[in-house]
């Protein structure tokens, strides 16, 4: 089973900017989605954004299109999330996921692999 691992994550005012790493430990199948989610201590897991492997088209949460980049570096086995004009509420552990495609990229259930998270802080 493909193993993930997020790095990346830190402490930024209300405005700056992260970029997010997902680092594969072997190639993903291309008819593979990769997905980015964050969650808040007592909120529930929420998509972030994602991209299908096979050709590289995103989707992102309303909350976050406009802010919030996917792109990928395949020979390093990459997926990057660039975050711009970062919000307090933007604030949670991000975690990456791959699994097979199914049409609903950003619903948790669709994944089967998952990183182990990074932190993001946000303040006002």
């Amino acid at each position: 089973q493909v193993q993930l691992v997020e790095s990346g994550g830190g402490s930024v005012q209300a405005g700056g900017s992260l970029r997010l790493s997902c680092e594969a430990s072997e190639t993903i199948p291309f008819r593979n989605s990769l997905g980015w989610f964050r969650q808040a201590p007592g909120n529930e897991r929420e998509g972030v954004g994602a991209i299908y492997l096979g050709s590289d088209s995103t989707w992102y949460a309303d909350s976050v299109k406009g802010r919030f980049t996917i792109s990928r570096d395949k020979p390093k086995n990459t997926v990057y999330l660039q975050m711009n004009s970062l919000q307090p509420e933007d604030t949670g552990m991000y975690y990456c996921a791959t699994g097979p495609w199914v049409g609903s990229p950003l619903a948790s259930s669709a994944y089967t692999s998952w990183g182990q998270g990074t932190q993001v802080t946000v303040s006002s």
